[in-house]
């Protein structure tokens, strides 16, 4: 598995947490975002509103399209469903 470069901000409320073990944390944590973050993932948990056609999009074919664009259209709107 690739390790990907990332900043993370995690709140311990133990104190006493030595190094070791928040290494491990911070190892299963990159690990479960390393599978969660995937593009069905993000399609499923987003919708799409085109406001020049009235629309709103559901599709992941759809949405995979306009968010791998450069640059979103005028009046797309990306929006999470939760």
């Amino acid at each position: 598995m690739k390790t990907c470069n990332r900043d993370l901000l995690v709140l311990v409320k133990d104190e006493h947490m030595n190094e070791k073990s928040m290494e491990r944390e911070l190892e299963q944590l990159n690990d479960l975002l390393f599978h969660f973050e995937t593009i069905e993932s993000f399609c499923t948990a987003h919708e799409v509103f085109d406001i020049n056609r009235h629309k709103t999009l559901h599709k992941r074919d759809s949405i995979q399209r306009i968010v791998r664009q450069k640059e979103l259209k005028p009046f797309f709107f990306i929006c999470n469903k939760n």
